[in-house]
């Protein structure tokens, strides 16, 4: 299947510090591409060439095919392509359908008046597509839990055109069962035929929905593989450091877990 978006050999310098370089992956229709890493592993700024806060240095961004440099956000979203922060840029105070057309309200008639009923039928319609239903859409979004929240601005995105979807850690600040319910949203996403961009730093909620991997490590791609050639266990190793994690195993293989240090004697 034809990519919708790709990068090849991507790059991004912030005067002498690369933040990344030779950076390569695929976003095909109906797929979930995990980018994983830790901290300082280059997955901000692989967001934001994408999203269109800031150019790449070097390589190569396409869309369906043809090269393309966006400048702006908008420009990005124009082409299709959504993202969804960590922070979710909702206005808390405001009500859940407010915040589903903020920025984009509908209106009728000669005095342009928003068109309230209509706006709060698209948002019941569309929340019901992806699993989840807000009997009182005049509620503040403050009020629903951190899924939920999650799942507005994720049914916001493909409402309005989006193809890809990038969603920044969505499950970072969640607890078990409000991560499974995004989990399950991005399932729905990758259903309604989006390519979806998964960043997170979990390689267990990755492989619970992705269909290709892509590990991150100071700016660099150490692993890319489709779930097909990959196990859980494998990726976790690589995402905790492979070689590392086991030279740091021999260092301690001699501790004594069950020691107790006794505390120190007042002097």
């Amino acid at each position: 299947m034809t990519a919708i978006l790709s990068l090849s050999n991507v790059g991004k310098s912030y005067g002498n510090v690369h933040a990344l370089r030779d950076v390569s992956l695929s976003v095909r229709q109906g797929e979930v591409t995990c980018v994983l890493g830790d901290n300082g592993a280059g997955k901000s700024t692989l967001i934001k060439i994408v999203s269109g806060l800031h150019p790449h240095s070097a390589g190569e961004v396409s869309l369906d095919g043809s090269p393309v440099s966006f400048g702006s956000p908008r420009d990005a979203q124009a082409a299709g392509i959504a993202t969804v922060y960590q922070d979710l840029a909702l206005a808390p105070l405001m009500s859940v359908w407010r915040n589903f057309f903020l920025g984009n309200e509908l209106r009728s008639g000669l005095l342009r008046m928003l068109d309230i009923a209509s706006m709060k039928r698209i948002c019941a319609a569309e929340l019901s597509k992806m699993g989840i239903v807000i009997p009182d859409l005049e509620r503040p979004v403050a009020s629903l839990s951190g899924g939920q929240r999650q799942c507005v601005a994720i049914a916001r995105a493909i409402y309005f055109g989006a193809r890809v979807i990038i969603l920044d850690e969505p499950t970072a600040a969640l607890g078990v069962k409000q991560s499974g319910l995004v989990l399950r949203y991005v399932v729905k996403a990758r259903d309604a035929g989006l390519g979806v961009i998964f960043i997170t730093h979990n390689p267990h909620h990755a492989y619970l929905v992705g269909n290709h991997f892509v590990i991150l490590k100071l700016g660099r791609v150490v692993l890319d593989a489709h779930r097909d050639s990959l196990t859980l266990d494998r990726l976790a190793a690589e995402m905790a450091g492979g070689e590392e994690l086991a030279e740091l195993s021999h260092e301690l293989r001699g501790v004594d877990a069950g020691k107790v240090v006794p505390p120190a004697s007042p002097s």
